[in-house]
């Protein structure tokens, strides 16, 4: 008789809220973020700059500074027993690099100038797997050989300035991917390189994925490599989750006119004439103090009075894919997607 294989839960953000103290006031960053992240799964987290997701990455790996920032609720329940929120920064530091790895935004400031590539990736080892620096450099060998770096010895021996902008990227999977991370978490980790460069680090982290059995969190808002990469989407806007389901249920079934106006704004190989992509028109809100109703709605074609008023739940379409949009309630007018969004992209 088969057995169904149990599903591992490595991750459980449960009602997040994570604020800024400035001398204006307090900035609600993050406001009542719930998602998880199982074993070997790629979530991928979308939304216009400013909307909360890598401040949402980053307070999973508790990298934004505090004070100004502080997490005023939720939990965040690493690997089904340990709850980040309530950790020191001491146990951080021996969950952050061992157990959690993060590939940064700009490899070139993220990595440290002074130091070379080598000491760089075994610099963690050393410190969190206990290996001396003989052992602790050959794993640095066998990470660049992993991340196809050419002439590897020859790298572990150069200074970050000396690389190209592709393989720098590299080098910062290497260190991120060195310990074995249950959680990976990328941080728009193509948006600096070409579109060559992009193609061939989407297809590095899906075949690191494969072998490394990670999870993996993308922070994009580019949704080729959301569509190339992810198994489910979460779409950010105004610190909260607006919609998420599966890709497809995403980029075809998508129920949140914010979602909409984020896929007609996407250039498509299948547009039959030459024409301008749709922004969507207005700003994001002001998160000093948010609205009260649908922080979509002043930028919303298909507003209502209800929307100005009241914030919308998360209404359930099927499954795991829900919307927060007065649209998807049983007594709301039936609006049509736009066509524009009708294929992939």
């Amino acid at each position: 008789m088969a057995t169904t294989k149990e599903t591992k839960r490595i991750l459980d953000v449960d009602d997040l809220h994570v604020s800024f103290k400035t001398y204006a006031g307090e900035v609600q960053a993050v406001r009542g973020v719930t998602f998880h992240l199982d074993k070997g799964e790629v979530l991928a987290i979308v939304g216009e700059s400013g909307c909360g997701k890598s401040v949402t990455a980053q307070t999973i790996m508790r990298l934004v500074p505090a004070p100004p920032s502080f997490i005023k609720n939720g939990s965040i329940v690493f690997d089904e027993k340990t709850d980040i929120v309530k950790l020191s920064e001491r146990q951080m530091q021996k969950v952050r690099g061992s157990e959690m790895g993060m590939i940064f935004q700009d490899p070139m400031t993220s990595l440290n100038p002074t130091m070379t590539v080598g000491k760089q990736i075994s610099e963690s080892l050393i410190k969190h797997q206990g290996m001396n620096k003989s052992q602790a450099m050959a794993r640095s060998l066998e990470m660049l050989r992993l991340v196809g770096i050419s002439n590897p010895e020859g790298r572990l021996k150069q200074y970050p300035h000396e690389l190209s902008g592709g393989m720098r990227q590299r080098i910062m999977i290497a260190i991120a991917l060195a310990c074995n991370p249950k959680l990976l978490i990328a941080d728009e980790p193509t948006t600096a390189l070409d579109v060559t460069i992009q193609a061939q680090i989407i297809e590095l982290m899906q075949e690191l994925k494969e072998k490394t059995e990670s999870s993996i969190i993308m922070i994009t808002h580019d949704l080729g490599v959301v569509a190339e990469m992810s198994d489910r989407v979460i779409v950010m806007y105004a610190g909260k989750i607006v919609e998420e389901g599966t890709v497809d249920e995403i980029f075809y079934e998508s129920r949140h006119p914010y979602t909409w106006g984020l896929l007609r704004s996407v250039p498509r190989l299948d547009a039959e004439n030459k024409s301008d992509l749709v922004p969507i028109p207005g700003t994001p809100p002001d998160l000093f103090a948010p609205p009260k109703g649908c922080a979509f709605a002043d930028r919303c074609p298909y507003a209502m009075k209800v929307c100005l008023e009241n914030d919308p739940e998360k209404f359930v379409i099927k499954g795991e894919h829900r919307a927060a949009c007065w649209l998807c309630h049983p007594d709301a007018p039936h609006v049509e997607r736009p066509v524009e969004t009708g294929g992939a992209v």
